[in-house]
């Protein structure tokens, strides 16, 4: 059972920036597909970006794009989202989810076979 923990979430300011990261105990998600999502109160699951096990970034989100990316970090076996700009729209809880299954693409978020908890992340003055 693959188990993925975000961390990095908080409270920051519009215009500010956070980076989130997702980490699996003990593995290393260099194999699988990477994707952020989140959650809005009131609001429905939103897809935001993806990394595939090859690399390749699919963004589903366009309020995110030019402002959110993801990365892995190899040394610290995580992936990344990196969120600049923020504005209090981006509000929410934020999740990662894996997919391990082959091929390790970014099929969206039925494409998943793991998630984690969550990270709340507040933009707000």
């Amino acid at each position: 059972q693959l188990q993925l923990v975000e961390s990095g979430g908080g409270l920051v300011k519009p215009g500010g920036s956070l980076k989130l990261s997702c980490a699996a105990s003990g593995l290393n998600l260099d194999d699988y597909a990477i994707g952020w999502f989140r959650q809005a109160p009131g609001k429905e699951r939103e897809e935001l970006i993806c990394i595939s096990g090859g690399g390749a970034i699919s963004t589903f989100a366009n309020s995110v794009k030019g402002r959110f990316t993801i990365s892995r970090d190899n040394a610290k076996k995580t992936v990344n989202l990196q969120m600049n700009s923020l504005e209090p729209e981006d509000t929410a809880n934020y999740f990662c989810a894996a997919r391990t299954r082959i091929p390790n693409l970014c099929y969206g978020a039925n494409g998943m076979d793991y998630w984690g908890k969550g990270t709340l992340v507040t933009v707000s003055l």
